[in-house]
Order: structure tokens, then sequence, then C-alpha cells
């Protein structure tokens, strides 16, 4: 690792260093480099080569450049400057530092195993060179060790852990953005980010991803603003409906920390109060969908191999078969022949989402209709999400396979068309992604439903008794 340099000056620069926090408001290592009175630098590191340290998809690498932009825009209007560096942070941060005469390192604390290692080396590094380095808790509501079962442990299903949480008390109030940023005057290179290639050139899929979202602090603000106002008031009956607009669409925003989880909290929670009677059972069920996100982490903050390692070790022994390629190409392009299927993946190809009841069953026909190991979906996810998160996108794929904490149990398949039929009965989701839904041109049903829930089914009884073959 390099060494940072002795500061010249106790009064030096603050480096503030943005990740999965790109915002102004609630944004806690700001407020506190603000406070300290001294020079404020901005940087985002562009780090895909740390050891452990997951590459962003295609879908997120588009967003990263759209809310960066952004964020370098709001920031230089309040008198700062976003500085953009490319490379293994605990090198970047460090020589940033000396570069600029820093006497302190900011940040807002992650909670991945390879990010908690980068975090750690630069702190100590900072420490050893007498710089302060400071981390804060920005992106959790209850940080995973602060939420333990009676033994001591992490726990392992949601509702005992969310119960747990809302024990702590209130959520602290989100703090107000900052008026002005004292930028240092000092010359400082940074990248430019149009050299980082992060979004398509040729061709250009991303058409779609622009026609539906608005990245950056702005664009999470109208969301938040827009679901309470218009959405929050019956969310609880119309949330699975995926042709209706009844969910917040909040996930992109809070996956790259352009708004956090406190000030959502609490203008969910400002609205219950002044409405109880008309919002209350919508509005806890929607915080209790944030809780999920808070279960994920704390899941990834104790099993940091989430994304490619079973949480529960008797799937392990799993026979998942060799994938079918035509199959595995069906089920990518939305052409199984079951349309909450195909209008589901050809809406995440289309806009970068899914409508969350749509991911299950996707999920769920891929893994127990077509027999094709969870971690394959994970990946694909991974990469054609806009919203793809490390512990959330994991933790739900483990979850509908069965293989993970609190999981659904491997005997639940969801059946594509009484799922279709029961939250899509006029077909308005269908027939939005899929044109060709009632004519000759769509196909017809790659797998019968009955004959692979079965398969499924006696593959896993085969785990249960041991005499499964390994993988």
């Amino acid at each position: 690792m390099s060494a940072i340099t002795p500061p010249g000056s106790p009064d030096g620069p603050t480096i503030v260093w943005f990740r999965d926090d790109l915002r102004l408001a609630d944004h806690p290592a700001l407020h506190a480099a603000i406070d300290r009175g001294a020079p404020v630098i901005g940087v985002y590191v562009l780090d895909e080569v740390s050891p452990g340290v997951r590459p962003l998809g295609g879908a997120t690498k588009w967003w990263l450049h759209e809310s960066l932009a952004a964020l370098s825009t709001s920031i230089g209007a309040l008198g700062g400057r976003l500085v953009l560096r490319r490379g293994p942070a605990a090198d970047v941060i460090p020589a940033l530092s000396a570069e600029a005469g820093a006497a302190a390192v900011f940040w807002n604390r992650r909670y991945g195993a390879a990010e908690r290692d980068v975090d750690t080396g630069v702190k100590l590094a900072a420490r050893e060179a007498g710089l302060d380095a400071i981390s804060f808790q920005g992106s959790l509501l209850f940080e995973p060790w602060t939420v333990t079962t009676g033994q001591g442990g992490p726990y392992s299903v949601f509702t005992p852990f969310w119960r747990a949480c809302t024990t702590h008390g209130e959520p602290r109030h989100p703090l107000d953005s900052p008026d002005a940023i004292d930028g240092a005057d000092l010359a400082i290179d940074s990248d430019e980010l149009n050299a980082w290639c992060l979004q398509p050139e040729t061709p250009d899929w991303a058409g779609g991803l622009r026609d539906a979202w608005t990245p950056g602090e702005l664009g999470a603000v109208e969301r938040l603003e827009h679901f309470v106002e218009h959405a929050l008031d019956g969310y609880t009956a119309h949330r699975d409906e995926p042709a209706v607009l009844a969910t917040s669409n909040l996930s992109p925003h809070l996956r790259f920390g352009e708004v956090s989880p406190f000030t959502v909290w609490h203008a969910v929670d400002a609205a219950r109060s002044a409405a109880p009677s008309a919002l209350g059972k919508d509005a806890s069920k929607f915080l209790a969908e944030l809780g999920w996100r808070e279960f994920s982490y704390n899941l990834l903050f104790h099993n940091p191999e989430l994304a490619t390692k079973n949480f529960r070790p008797e799937f392990d022994g799993f026979p998942w078969p060799e994938p079918d390629p035509a199959a595995l190409t069906a089920w990518q392009r939305g052409e199984t022949g079951f349309p909450l299927v195909d209008a589901g993946m050809r809406q995440l190809w289309k806009t970068g989402y899914m409508h969350n009841r749509v991911r299950m069953v996707a999920a769920s026909f891929l893994i127990k209709n077509l027999m094709i190991d969870w971690r394959v979906g994970e990946q694909w996810f991974w990469d054609t999400l806009v919203d793809a998160d490390p512990a959330s996108n994991a933790a739900s794929w483990q979850w509908v396979a069965g293989s993970g904490a609190d999981a659904a149990p491997y005997f639940r398949v969801f059946n594509p068309q009484l799922q279709l039929d029961k939250f899509d009965p006029e077909r308005r989701y269908a027939r939005e992604f899929i044109p060709e839904l009632d004519t000759a041109d769509y196909p017809a049903p790659i797998v019968d439903l009955g004959e692979t829930r079965q398969a499924a089914l006696a593959a896993f009884e085969a785990v249960k008794r041991g005499k499964a073959e390994s993988a």
C-alpha cells in the first residue's frame, strides 16, 4: 500500500470519499467534513481491481455514469469539486491525500468483506501518517453488529430480525443538504468521466434505461415524493400487481445512495403520522420492505460469499445439470411461452428493472422448472439490473432457490400461469412488454410445468436423503 505523507498542516483539506452514497443530503461524512472547517475535496474512486471487489454489471455502469455526472454538477454548484480517480482505492486515496496535503479522510461505511478490508487498510495507513480517518453510518438504518440474537449471533430469519431492529428506537433524522462547500483551491488532476467508458457505445442498448429513469439525487427525491403522495395509499393492496404503479421504484436510487434510508424512512413515517388511519398499514408494510434491504446486508456482512456460496450447506450437493443453452437463452430473451416470465425478462432488458413479484416468478422458473443453478440467474440480474445490489440480489436469489436464510421452502414453486391469473388477470402488464402475445408469433411453452416441478422436487428429496451426487 502506498504511504500517506504527513500533512503540511492540521488545517489541511478534508477528503470526502464518495462510494455508494452519491448525494449531498443526509451525507454524514460530508456533513462532518464541512463542520471541520477546512476546505473539502470530494473524490470518487472507480475500483474494479482490489481483491474480492465485484466489478459492476452493464446496467449499473450506465447508472453510475449518470449519477456521477449529476453529483459533480451539484457539488460544483455549491462551490466544490468532485475528483475522479481510477484504480485500487488502497493506492488512490493515500496518493490523493499526499497530493492535496490533506489532514483528514472521511467516508460512509460499506458492509461487504472486500470493501471493509480496503477501508480498514486506508484507515490504518491514514492514521499512521497523522491524518484523521473517520467512517460514518450513512447507508443502513441498523448496522449489522448492532442487531444480534440473545446469544450474540446474527439473525437468519427476517421477522425476529426486524422486530429486534424496531426495538432500537426510531432511526435518526436525516441531515440537511449543505448550503455551500468550501472547495480546496488546488491544482488536482481528475479523470474525465467519459474516459471511463461506463456507457454503451455501439450498439447503444441503453435507450430504454434513459427513457425509464432519471439517475441522481434529484431523481431520487422526485421518486420518493411521488410515491408518498400518490402510491403509498394502497401500497399493501396493490404492490404485487405489476401493471399498477404501486411500488416506490426507489431501489436503484438506494443502491447508489442517491437517497438515504433515513430520508426514506422519515418521509414515509411522517405521512403515516399525518394520516395514521389511512396510511398506517401501508406505511408499516413499506417500511418492512425497507427492512428486507437491511436484512440482506446483515446476511452479506456475516456471509461474504452470499452471491456464490449456498447459505444452507445442504444445498452444496444439489445435482444441478449442465444448463440447456436453448432454455437459458429463451429465459434471458423472454421467449419461454409463459407470459409473466417473458414480460418480466423483457421489462428487465428494456428498462433495467423488473417488478419484485415478477422477479420471484422468473427466478423460480429458472431454478425449478429449467433446473438451472441460481447463481446463473443471479449473475444475469447483476449485469442487467440498474438496482443490482450486492446484498439484495444475492439474498433474493437464494431465498427463491431455498438455499438462503429465511428461504422459501424448496417445494414452493411459483406457477407462472397461476401467478399471471392472480396478479395480471387482464394481461395489461404482459401485453405492455409482449406485443405479439395474442398472435401466432408468441412461442409455445418450452417446458411442462407439472413435469419439471416434480423433477425439481425429486432432486431436492434426493439431496435431503444424502443420495445426490455433487454438482
